[in-house]
C-alpha cells in the first residue's frame, strides 16, 4: 500500500514524513507521495524535500514522487493536512466556523478527485475543522473509509495527563476521549483504568481530580484557561504560563497545552499531531483489527447519533469497521449528544453561503 500526503509542505506534512520514514511503515516497495499545491510555493521546494529525505533515508526508504494535482494522487491511503489552520491570533478565540468556510473548497475539491477515479482509497483527515473535513470525504467515498486522527491525539494527550498524574507510564493508562476535536471535547472519566494501579486507587484519584467539577462545564473550563495562559503569552510571561499550565487538572491540561504549544513554538503541534496519524495509518496497513478513537461520519451506531462524532472504533486494512459502542455514564452521553449539536451547528455554518442567514431549529443554535 501506498501513502499520500496532501499539505506534506506545512510543518505537519514535513514531520509525518519524517515519521512515516524514520518508523519505516512502508517498504522499499511502495510509494510515499508528497503532494503539493499546483504552482506554489510548494510545488518547487517541495523536490528539495523530495531529495532531503531521500539522502536520510536513502537505504530503506520507499519511492518518494512529488504531484500537484489532485487527479494525480494515486496512494492507497490519503492524509488530508492541506488547508488554513489557525491563526496565530493571540486576542481572538478560534472561530472554527470561518477555519471551516476557508478549507471547505479544498475538502471538496480532493474529495471530488478522489471519488472520480472510482477505486478503493481510504482517507485520514487531520486538517481543521476535522469534523468537517470528515464529513466531506464521507459522503464522497462511503463514511467506513474516512476518519478523522482528532480524537485519537486528543485520546493520546489525556493519557498522558492521566500518566503523569498517577506516576505511571502512558501505554498503562486506558482512556478515551471523544466529542469534538476542539472545545467540546469529551472525557470518558467511566471507563478510565490504569493496568499497575487497583481500581479503588484509580476512582480515589479521578475523584480528587474532578472535584465536584461537572462534565457540562468542560468547555467552559477549557475557554476560561486558554484565556488565562494565552494572556500570560501575551504578557511575554512564558514561564509564568507554562507553570500554570501544568497546574491545571490533567484534562483540562490536555485541552490547553496544544494551544500553548501553538502559540510559544513558532509552529503547530506537528509532532504530536504526526504521531497520531502514523498509528492510524500503520494499524490499516497492517490490517490489524485495532480500537482507537476517531472521528467518523455515524448512522445512529453511538448513542443513537447521525452525523460526524469523535467515537471509538475499530481500524482494519480498509478504514473502520464498526463503532464500539462504549457504556457511558449519563453526563458522559449528555456531553457527547452536546458536542453533536455543536458539531452539527459548525458544519451547517462552514458550509452556508456568505451572508445567508443561520437555519431554523435547535441544530443551529447547538
Amino acid at each position: 500500500m501506498d501513502i499520500a500526503i496532501v499539505g506534506a509542505f506545512g510543518s505537519v506534512g514535513r514531520q509525518l514524513a519524517m515519521q512515516i520514514l524514520d518508523e519505516r511503515i512502508l517498504d522499499r516497495s511502495c510509494t510515499l507521495q508528497l503532494v503539493a499545491r499546483h504552482g506554489g510555493l510548494s510545488e518547487r521546494e517541495m523536490f528539495g524535500m523530495r531529495s532531503d529525505l531521500a539522502d536520510a533515508f536513502a537505504d530503506d526508504a520507499p519511492s518518494i514522487q512529488v504531484c500537484a494535482d489532485a487527479h494525480d494522487v494515486s496512494a492507497d491511503i490519503v492524509v488530508m493536512l492541506a488547508g488554513a489552520s489557525v491563526p496565530h491570533d493571540l486576542h481572538a478565540p478560534p472561530d472554527r466556523a470561518a477555519l471551516g468556510a476557508q478549507n471547505l473548497g479544498i475538502f471538496r475539491s480532493y474529495a471530488d478527485a478522489l471519488a472520480a477515479q472510482h477505486r478503493d482509497v481510504t482517507v485520514i483527515v487531520q486538517s481543521n475543522p476535522v469534523e468537517l473535513g470528515v464529513d466531506v470525504f464521507a459522503r464522497a467515498l462511503g463514511r467506513q473509509r474516512v476518519l478523522g486522527a482528532g480524537s485519537w491525539n486528543d485520546t493520546l494527550r489525556f493519557r498522558r495527563e492521566l500518566a503523569s498524574y498517577f506516576g505511571v507510564r502512558r501505554p498503562d493508562v486506558a482512556a478515551t476521549m471523544l466529542g469534538e476535536h476542539g472545545g467540546h471535547m469529551v472525557p470518558v472519566w467511566s471507563r478510565v483504568r490504569i493496568r499497575s494501579l487497583d481500581p479503588e486507587t484509580v476512582r480515589a484519584g479521578i475523584a480528587a481530580i474532578r472535584h465536584d467539577r461537572p462534565l457540562r462545564a468542560f468547555p467552559d473550563e477549557i475557554a476560561r484557561h486558554r484565556g488565562e495562559i494565552l494572556g500570560r503569552v501575551v504578557d511575554g510571561d512564558i514561564a509564568g504560563a507554562y507553570a500554570a499550565l501544568e497546574r491545571l487538572p490533567p484534562d483540562v491540561r490536555s485541552a490547553v497545552k496544544p494551544f500553548f504549544i501553538h502559540f510559544t513554538s513558532g509552529r503547530t503541534t506537528e509532532v504530536a499531531t504526526a504521531h497520531a496519524v502514523v498509528d492510524i495509518a500503520r494499524a490499516i496497513l497492517r490490517g490489524e483489527r485495532t480500537a482507537v478513537t476517531a472521528q467518523v461520519l455515524l448512522d445512529g451506531e453511538f448513542c443513537g447519533l447521525d452525523g460526524v462524532m469523535g467515537a471509538a472504533v475499530v481500524l482494519d486494512g480498509s478504514g473502520w469497521s464498526e463503532v464500539i459502542d462504549t457504556d457511558l455514564a449519563d453526563d458522559e452521553a449528555q456531553s457527547v449528544r452536546a458536542a453533536a449539536d455543536v458539531i452539527r451547528a459548525s458544519i451547517a455554518a462552514a458550509e452556508r453561503p456568505a451572508g445567508a442567514p443561520p437555519a431554523a431549529g435547535p441544530s443551529a443554535a447547538g
